[in-house]
Formats: structure tokens, C-alpha cells, sequence
């Protein structure tokens, strides 16, 4: 199997959990950055950046802004990796790391949802990350991270107790 079969298979699932729960799900979003936007991030140049899963739960008023990671082939998503802080956008996960791209492309994605039709404009956009794997004892170090900052994080332990759930309804 290849890793992009493997993602492809954990989006899927993490989306068959999400619907589970009442989220309406679109996967690989799109944001649609202007020029202006994207000298205010530092990349002139950026292709437009893609969102793994947008989630929307309408009676809980929640937009949720979804890095999804499936790491089959890897030690995991590492606390360190979570902890950087860039001004200009770098990384692996730039959404976490670059304040200043967060607040750009969070607030673009919801202007484009909201001119779609498809959110409330007093909807807050959350970020959030699904990990399929975790450096070994990191979870919840990571989970107290990103709770403290406002986000939204499953580790491989919340999606198996949510699949185990979801089998024994």
C-alpha cells in the first residue's frame, strides 16, 4: 500500500468519524489567498494552501479546520514539531507553527465558506489535528499543548475509542 493510498484511507475514516458525530465533511479544501494575502504570510509565490478536512456542525455552530496525519511510515507527529514558531510559514505544519499564516488563511477559508453559502459568518474557525501516530509517549504533552492554544486534537488512542464506539452502536 502507498502512503498516499494509506492517507487516503485514514481520511476516509476520519471522516466516516466525523460524520458519525454530525459533522458535514469536505476534504483537500482549497483556500483561495489574494495577492495581498499572500505578501502579508511572506510567500508571494505559495501555491494556494489546502486544508486536509473542513468539518461543520451546524446545531454546535463549529467550523473545524482539520490537519489530518496518518505517519504509517513514521515515528509520528513529535511534540517538537508542534512547539516551533515561525514567522514565515515552514514546516511540516505550518497552520500550528506560523501565527500570522493561521490568522490569514483561517480567516480567508472562512470567508470563502461563508460566501459559499456553507457557513455562518459567526462561526469561529477552529484548527485541529487528527493523528493517526504519535512519537512514543508524546500524546498527551501534545493534547495539553493544544488544548492550551484553543485546538481541537485526536490522537490514535481518541480515533479507536471513537471506531470502538461507532462498532458497538
Amino acid at each position: 500500500m502507498t502512503s498516499t493510498t494509506h492517507t487516503d484511507g485514514f481520511e476516509q475514516a476520519v471522516q466516516r468519524l466525523l460524520e458519525a458525530e454530525g459533522f458535514w465533511v469536505r476534504r483537500a479544501v482549497k483556500v483561495n489567498l489574494s495577492q495581498d494575502e499572500k505578501r502579508q504570510i511572506g510567500k508571494t509565490s505559495a501555491p494556494r494552501p489546502s486544508i486536509d478536512m473542513v468539518a461543520l456542525h451546524l446545531a454546535r455552530g463549529e467550523l473545524l479546520a482539520l490537519e489530518a496525519k496518518s505517519y504509517a511510515d513514521t515515528p509520528g507527529v513529535k511534540l517538537a514539531q508542534m512547539q516551533e514558531e515561525h514567522e514565515v510559514p515552514a514546516g511540516r505544519f505550518k497552520l500550528f507553527t506560523s501565527e500570522r499564516y493561521r490568522s490569514v488563511v483561517l480567516a480567508r477559508l472562512k470567508q470563502d465558506m461563508v460566501e459559499a453559502g456553507m457557513a455562518l459568518p459567526t462561526m469561529h474557525v477552529r484548527l485541529g489535528l487528527i493523528a493517526g501516530k504519535v512519537n512514543q509517549g508524546q500524546s498527551q504533552a501534545i493534547r495539553e499543548l493544544m488544548e492550551a492554544r484553543g485546538w481541537l486534537f485526536w490522537s490514535p488512542d481518541d480515533i479507536k475509542a471513537r471506531q470502538q464506539a461507532g462498532q458497538s452502536d
